[in-house]
């Protein structure tokens, strides 16, 4: 009896110490995050170099971004890995199971936002989604929604350009999302799906089970934790590569030469944005260095926009891990549909901003 109330004494401490140590982690990132503007103009100052040369600003914004980003990713991966944990696979699926298109198109979409779902594990859930019967074009607004509009580029753009950028880009990502998901639904093209993949949604009759297991505060911030980890092994090279590519394009490209290229009066600078786009590899986090600075070298919104939406929704590497499940006459209609969306936020931003 002494032995059963002291384990579940030690076990109350932990609890405290996890609890204790969250918000004590917080406190030092925030205190971290407050700092990044001296640690990279210190940094700067260690070469060698004048600070306003060209150099000097490459270094500088390096330095800033690549810190900066890397807090904020840790942070918000943290987060969204305990939210994650109240929606697995399974309840994902069942929630979205034998709703109708349009209603099921929204829940789609916004679990999509919700769940920081990467384009490695879209094709998986693609795959539940089908064979637990959810409809075609339901699934597609959830894999054009999941990589599309990212929770890190939308607290990322928010702090970039504000709130009602950020808001907009949510609003026509969302959008697109539910918009492009009803069409291909509408298009009834089951019998675009590999074959194995269209077997298993022609037999689909079964609905997963539900794990019900209860799990404690202190099992989701190890998920959350958890989360962070394999985050951070898969892309970390690809947030220093484009903050990198970024560094440069704020050091040495020449403001004339982006807004000859993304400027808003060039009409074709939109397509060529997305086009230049798809045979990127990086994701939202990757992308938003090289958004900041193409921002701050005169490039139209708009166009910047598409360009990050292109590479984050249509890149190639998702579209070889697609080609395993889809046709290539389905992969084109995917393609279609979401780059009209894009080119249609790109010119509409243009106009807007």
């Amino acid at each position: 009896m002494t032995t059963g109330v002291q384990n579940q004494s030690d076990a109350h401490g932990s609890n405290w110490r996890w609890h204790v140590s969250i918000v004590g982690s917080m406190a030092v990132w925030a205190l971290i995050y407050m700092q990044l503007v001296p640690f990279s103009e210190w940094i700067t100052s260690l070469f060698p170099i004048e600070r306003s040369s060209h150099t000097g600003e490459a270094i500088a914004f390096f330095f800033y971004d690549v810190p900066k980003v890397m807090l904020l990713l840790a942070l918000i991966v943290f987060i969204m890995g305990v939210v994650r944990s109240y929606f697995s696979a399974e309840k994902t699926r069942a929630l979205l199971s034998g709703k109708r298109e349009g209603i099921g198109n929204v829940m789609s979409a916004g679990l999509g936002i919700l769940t920081p779902f990467c384009s490695c594990s879209a094709v998986p859930l693609f795959i539940g989604f089908v064979s637990a019967g959810v409809p075609l074009g339901v699934t597609f607004s959830f894999l054009i929604a999941a990589p599309m509009v990212n929770e890190v580029a939308l607290v990322l753009l928010l702090g970039l350009v504000g709130w009602k950028v950020a808001f907009t880009y949510l609003a026509f990502g969302l959008g697109i999302a539910i918009l492009a998901g009803f069409i291909i639904g509408k298009l009834k093209l089951e019998g675009w799906l590999q074959d194995w993949v269209r077997d298993i949604h022609s037999g689909a009759v079964a609905q997963t089970a539900i794990d019900d297991h209860a799990l404690t505060l202190v099992d989701r911030y190890r998920l959350g934790l958890e989360a962070v980890r394999e985050i951070f092994a898969k892309i970390w090279i690809w947030i220093i590569a484009g903050i990198g590519m970024g560094a440069l394009i704020h050091g040495y490209v020449p403001e004339e030469l982006m807004a000859d290229i993304m400027g808003a009066e060039a009409w074709w600078s939109v397509p060529a944005a997305v086009i230049l786009g798809i045979p990127m590899y990086t994701n939202a986090a990757g992308v938003i260095p090289i958004v900041e600075a193409l921002l701050g070298k005169g490039a139209a919104l708009g166009t910047v926009l598409a360009f990050m939406m292109s590479v984050i929704a249509l890149s190639l590497p998702e579209m070889i891990i697609l080609r395993q499940v889809l046709t290539m006459r389905l992969i084109a209609v995917f393609v279609g549909v979401v780059g009209i969306g894009i080119l249609t936020v790109g010119f509409l931003f243009n106009f807007l901003f």
